[in-house]
């Protein structure tokens, strides 16, 4: 099964939103390492391989548990910062390689993670990919915040700009049907789901910051960006509390052991 973006494309959709995905996408809740260890059997001894890491955002709250960390991004400028970011964590590994060649040894992790990630792969080709190098009952973690779109009114507003000023929103957001709980991807991975509320607040500069990090955000030069930045303006003046508005997430925990055949045990 095929993602509907092409693999050239999903890799390079983030180049120059670098900064602003740094700055202003959310990290997850610690409960995360909390379940991995009650659930997944994280220690600070486990390896992860945290595949589609970006910027390093998981790999970070993996790294201040004690764990060893492969981070697998193909994106230059992401992987870059990633090592900017965590060069002072000597259990570090940062690899330039994809999610469908990992380029890892055999039987090398215990856990394999994707944060915000796992939509942009291959799912047929990454199945293999992740049984060969997880260890024998090795687990999945796949972890996402998903917006909530319309908890206030403010976040109702957001969705409407999305949908009127961004070309690709529809085709890249999160919701795609081998994803969705009958897929035949999650009917063969006998997985748990745990959810977690989170949370970002910003000013208006946060906002701006947070918009263009989405790599459906039109930017400067595209026609729709002064108008996109008006009508965003105008949500937020209308909206504010204090000089901020609020960002809610669900963080949706995804988990399972998956064995050489990729069905779970």
């Amino acid at each position: 099964m095929q993602s509907p973006i092409s693999s050239q494309a999903s890799t390079e959709r983030f180049s120059s939103r670098v900064d602003n995905y740094t700055r202003f996408r959310p990290s997850y809740p610690h409960e995360v390492i909390t379940l991995m260890q009650e659930k997944c059997g994280l220690t600070v001894h486990s390896v992860i391989a945290d595949v589609g890491s970006g910027t390093g955002i998981l790999s970070k709250l993996l790294l201040e548990n004690g764990n060893f960390v492969y981070g697998i991004e193909p994106n230059k400028e992401m992987r870059i910062e990633a090592e900017r970011q965590l060069l002072d964590y000597n259990k570090f590994s940062s690899i330039p390689a994809t999610a469908e060649n990992t380029t890892l040894p055999a039987n090398c992790a215990d856990i394999v993670t994707a944060g915000q990630a796992f939509h942009w792969f291959d799912i047929e080709k990454v199945r293999e990919e992740f049984a060969r190098i997880l260890k024998p009952q090795g687990w999945l973690v796949l972890i996402w915040n998903t917006r909530q779109e319309d908890s206030t009114p403010f976040l109702k507003a957001y969705e409407q700009l999305l949908r009127t000023y961004s070309d690709d929103y529809l085709n890249v957001r999160h919701k795609r049907p081998e994803l969705e709980p009958d897929s035949p991807f999650f009917k063969e991975w006998n997985h748990n789901l745990a959810t977690f509320d989170n949370r970002q607040v910003f000013d208006f500069e946060g906002l701006k910051g947070r918009l263009l990090s989405s790599s459906y955000s039109p930017e400067p030069g595209n026609p729709q960006y002064e108008p996109m930045m008006a009508k965003l303006q105008e949500i937020f003046d209308m909206y504010k509390v204090n000089g901020q508005v609020a960002f809610e997430y669900i963080t949706q925990v995804f988990y399972g052991r998956v064995d050489s055949r990729w069905n779970a045990q």
